[in-house]
């Protein structure tokens, strides 16, 4: 079954009468559990492609089909629903709450869930804040944190919806060699263990070197 399936999309930006093309014809497919990485230098269309893959933006031309559903066909209620059970997104700028501690972050997405009960949500909430090694900093607001552990709480975050798809922009970008190393590391291991389907952007070539896939772009073409 494949999460992901693209066919001839293009996104274009209007700046004025001019339009700006940010993806051209770009046709891929990303099966259940893949560990993917999109590569490419900076303005390649890598945050594009997965804004498009996210529901969070949409094509202006083309098919986009998100776990067997075409997204065209969905309603906006229908599209925020899919967001919000089925995709977790993961920032290079961390995305989180300052004034929330590391629990308040990870659990604030369950908060718009009202189908899951206030007991499983503390569950979810500390076995995945345990998974990513914060047991100890769950007081902690993200001003006490380093770099790398603040990128864990956006994992943890990201991951305590189930999604079926985590979506990473840079993920390592604002980070030492070393802790982004442990980043990818931590996100491989809760792909295998999670069966998630994984797709990250970097242009940094250590990590594109763990990919088990990469897609490469280039002015918004899919390169081989």
């Amino acid at each position: 079954m494949g999460a992901i399936l693209l066919e001839n999309v293009t996104k274009e930006y209007r700046l004025g009468n001019v339009a700006v093309p940010a993806l051209r014809d770009v046709s891929l497919s990303i099966g259940q559990g893949e560990f993917t990485v999109v590569a490419g230098p900076s303005g390649s269309g890598k945050t594009t492609l997965l804004n498009i893959i996210g529901c969070v933006d949409t094509a202006t031309s083309g098919k986009v089909v998100i776990e067997d559903r075409d997204i065209s066909e969905l309603q906006e209620t229908q599209l925020t629903d899919l967001r919000l059970r089925k995709v977790g997104f993961i920032f290079q700028a961390f995305n989180l709450i300052s004034v929330l501690n590391v629990y308040d972050n990870v659990e604030f997405p369950l908060l718009l869930r009202k189908d899951i009960s206030k007991q499983e949500r503390r569950e979810r909430v500390l076995t995945f804040i345990e998974k990513v090694g914060l047991h100890n900093h769950i007081k902690h607001r993200p001003n006490e944190l380093s770099g790398g552990q603040r990128q864990r709480v956006a994992i943890a975050r990201a991951l305590v919806t189930k999604p079926a798809i985590i979506l990473a922009d840079e993920p390592t970008a604002n980070l030492d060699s070393q802790t982004g190393q442990t980043i990818i590391e931590l996100m491989r291991a809760v792909n295998e263990s999670e069966k998630t389907t994984f797709v990250f952007s970097t242009h940094d070539q250590n990590i594109i070197g763990q990919a088990r896939r990469t897609i490469r772009l280039q002015d918004g073409h899919i390169i081989h």
